[in-house]
């Protein structure tokens, strides 16, 4: 049966009482199963044989353990160390407590009594919290080590119960004499008396500095009360237990207490151990906001982390991480989104997910950083980088795939329309997505340029400068709607007995591509693209015209130039001014440049006997 003994008084009784219970020698001779307590009054003979005993029997901690006076083993035993997440046996240890450290070694194989270093922890930065039993797994506690922590289990819950109170007890006995140390060097020492001055002159002003000295000297700082011994280790165990607003708190209630105390040699070995723990504390922040860490919660999950590093002073260190937490998130869900199904489809899923992100990490930053206003300029230029993400993804999709001009036109569209929720909290990134879209869109507009200008030429070629024949009435009426969604709304003047048209084929058709075209492209458009889109609308029309034009000079046919004329004029007076002022009307200003090119249309049919072509 294991027994422990907590002596108390003098050393030869201490001996006396442990011989008569146990009938042993109280120095500890490390049996693998018993756990022994000694108490702190011994003699000097005996703490150096318990210290040469220990060095001999842990193998490696001769080097980390230097025997120093009045340094002593308080408390030994073995324990079962096991893992903190999943409660799976690690290893047998054998713990020795000493009045200012605890060492944790291992078991030799094959070599009874005899162990390696394991672990060295000071009591000023140990933890002890009690587990409760939850079988089959009991008789255990923890031990709190930022930024580790370790779980044991004891033999038997009377063992358990002894560690916890010796560990207690020897950390209180350790603060007490920390405490006992300040006090004593915060008395205040005898100034030395100065050398006698021979100048009478000199009298008032030692007087007056006799008199500031005292003064000086009554403001001592008093770090004898039982919260600032106790702030170090209270704040290990806030650390160990994510307890961040807790460690903010006290760091806050020792910065407003020494606010206004002087600096003295005591309270400068306090803050260097304060300062060691708000390294901790925000190395474990840090890594709270860290991409590596589970993205899920949203911008508010970050919350907790940046709000107590903003309140450590580390605001541009908490809008960084905040930043690229939020980076992370972003390009995480648009990395999920399954690419499936129609185009359009994905854009609208694509925008839904990643500007109600920025939505959502707007509002979360300007509530977290509401008083940091120089943090904005971050925001804006993480902003300006998440759209370029954005604009990668939603490229590689609509442009790069080849898509048509009209599927295009509607995923912009899209892009567009979701962009101008952002302006609900006063955030305009249209034109952001303009410059960043800007080539693409140019390529597209002058790729179904050429793709228009080939068909068009190709029509022309075999123009035979007929009229339409539709055959059925449904047909004409179909024409009829196509032409007045285009903007053509007197049509039915060129319409002739029962199914007859009495336009070309390749002019209508050239009509309703060249007005599809500047629908699709006005969706498309915006400031920067102006001169591409009307470029563009002039070098197609310029196609169609010429050839009208040509034809009509060619044509020896009375009746077919009569035919063409009429076709020339439905170009020129109906076609063109139709293009000119769906232009004005979705651009907001009127094409000098398209009623030059009518203009100069009709002069080129001034001289109609002109056989010189243009094409």
């Amino acid at each position: 049966e294991t027994r422990s003994y907590k002596v108390r008084g003098a050393a030869a009784s201490v001996r006396g009482a442990a011989a008569s219970l146990t009938g042993r020698s109280l120095l500890p001779q490390l049996w693998p199963s018993t756990s022994t307590m000694l108490g702190p009054y011994r003699s000097t003979a005996a703490s150096e044989r318990t210290l040469t005993t220990l060095l001999e029997k842990v193998e490696g901690c001769r080097d980390l353990l230097p025997e120093s006076p009045g340094k002593y083993l308080v408390y030994n035993g073995d324990l079962v160390e096991y893992d903190a997440d999943h409660m799976a046996q690690i290893q047998r240890v054998h713990a020795f407590l000493m009045n200012d450290c605890l060492l944790v070694a291992t078991a030799l194989p094959n070599r009874r009594g005899a162990y390696r270093y394991d672990a060295l922890y000071p009591l000023d930065g140990l933890a002890v919290v009690n587990v409760k039993d939850n079988p089959p797994m009991k008789d255990m506690f923890k031990l709190l080590m930022f930024p580790e922590s370790r779980i044991f289990q004891a033999e038997n819950a009377k063992i358990k119960k002894e560690w916890l109170e010796v560990l207690e007890e020897t950390k209180r006995n350790r603060a007490l004499s920390e405490k006992r140390r300040l006090e004593q060097e915060a008395l205040p020492r005898p100034a030395p008396t100065p050398p006698e001055s021979t100048n009478p002159f000199e009298e008032d002003d030692d007087e007056e500095e006799e008199e500031e000295e005292p003064s000086a000297e009554e403001e001592v700082v008093d770090l004898s009360l039982e919260w600032i011994q106790e702030l170090p280790e209270d704040l290990d165990v806030c650390i160990a237990q994510r307890d961040f607003e807790g460690a903010v708190d006290l760091l806050d209630k020792l910065n407003e207490y020494l606010g206004d105390k002087p600096v003295s040699q005591p309270v400068k070995e306090l803050r260097a151990k304060v300062d060691e723990r708000v390294r901790q504390l925000t190395d474990v922040l840090v890594f709270e906001l860290s991409p590596d860490r589970s993205l899920r919660g949203g911008p508010r999950a970050t919350r907790r982390a940046v709000s107590q590093l903003i309140r450590l002073g580390q605001s541009t260190k908490a809008c960084e991480l905040f930043l690229k937490n939020r980076a992370a998130a972003v390009q995480t869900a648009i990395r999920q989104l399954r690419i499936e199904g129609a185009t359009l489809l994905y854009i609208h899923k694509l925008c839904h997910v990643f500007f109600t992100s920025l939505l959502e990490t707007a509002r979360e930053f300007e509530t977290d950083f509401a008083g940091n206003n120089g943090c904005y300029s971050a925001f804006v230029v993480w902003a300006r980088s998440s759209m370029r993400m954005f604009v990668d993804a939603f490229s590689k999709q609509v442009f790069d795939s080849k898509e048509s001009l009209s599927t295009a036109a509607e995923c912009v569209k899209v892009a567009k329309e979701h962009c101008k929720q952002l302006s609900e909290i006063g955030l305009d990134l249209t034109f952001i997505i303009h410059a960043l879209l800007v080539k693409d869109i140019k390529g597209a507009l002058q790729s179904y340029k050429d793709i228009i200008i080939e068909a068009t030429k190709h029509r022309n070629s075999e123009e035979m400068w007929r009229r339409m024949n539709l055959m059925t009435p449904e047909a004409l009426g179909k024409l009829r709607e196509e032409m007045r969604s285009c903007g053509v709304g007197n049509f039915d003047q060129y319409t002739g007995d029962d199914c007859w048209v009495n336009l070309s084929y390749t002019v209508v058709a050239f009509t309703k591509q060249t007005m599809a075209f500047l629908e699709e492209a006005l969706k498309l458009y915006f400031p920067e693209l102006h001169m591409v889109l009307l470029e563009s609308l002039v070098e197609i029309i310029l196609v169609a015209v010429q050839h009208v034009d040509y034809s009509l000079r060619c044509e020896q046919d009375p009746e077919k130039k009569a035919f063409i004329r009429q076709n020339a004029s439905f170009l020129y007076e109906t076609v063109l001014p139709v293009v000119e002022k769906r232009f004005e009307e979705g651009v907001g200003k009127p094409a000098k440049q398209l009623q030059d090119l009518r203009n100069a249309s009709r002069l080129m049919r001034v001289n109609p006997e002109s056989t010189t072509s243009v094409v």
